[in-house]
């Protein structure tokens, strides 16, 4: 067996395998409690070979953000698209899908949004990192065209979502939505609140 620095590697898996890796271990170790050496151990290439795509520990994070970014958007298009329905059945199909995916991903989430990355606004207002709040503005703005939500400022509302989403995400991964303090469907409750409180009187 050759020894760890020489270990072989496909060149062009090499990023993906980091990637993979890393991924893997944000959520067993519960966030990115690792280093780089530590990555290239457990993906069976040379300590130096991370290194070939990613400069420092900090890309490599940022990298994985964005893929978890690039997943939420993908999350939610499906949902919205899977609802066949107005755009209030959507945005409930996608208030779930949100909180699949945090539950689904716990350390993935908690980078994309957690202090690790250092509140990078580069990151947050990149394309990929904007994608997911495009896909709940788009069925808002559907939905106020159809008369079904508030005529408000799209962008406000879309916060709204996100803040309620984020935090019941949150609180679900932390275990605190214990159900004798918050009743056995706080969830589905919360969710209809939210949508509720956006549709129009009509609606």
């Amino acid at each position: 067996m050759p020894p760890p620095d020489d270990r072989p590697y496909h060149h062009g898996d090499l990023r993906r395998t980091v990637i993979d890796t890393a991924i893997a271990m944000l959520d067993e170790r519960a966030g990115p409690q690792f280093t780089l050496r530590e990555v290239a151990r457990r993906a069976g290439v040379s300590h130096a070979a991370p290194y070939k795509h990613f400069p420092d520990k900090a890309a490599l994070l940022t990298e994985i953000a964005l893929i978890g970014f690039d997943r939420l958007r993908d999350a939610l298009r499906g949902a919205s698209l899977g609802a066949n329905a107005d755009a209030l059945a959507a945005l409930t199909a996608m208030g779930w899908a949100y909180l699949t995916f945090g539950q689904t991903n716990p350390g993935l989430y908690r980078l994309m949004f957690g202090a690790e990355l250092g509140g990078n606004p580069d990151l947050h207002l990149s394309d990929r990192a904007m994608g997911a709040l495009d896909e709940v503005i788009a069925v808002l703005e559907r939905g106020q065209a159809e008369g079904l939500i508030r005529p408000r400022p799209v962008r406000g509302q879309a916060a709204a979502c996100w803040a309620q989403l984020h935090g019941l995400t949150l609180l679900t991964l932390d275990g605190l939505l214990i159900a004798e303090k918050v009743g056995e469907c706080a969830i589905t409750a919360a969710l209809a609140v939210l949508v509720e409180g956006l549709a129009t009187r009509e609606g």
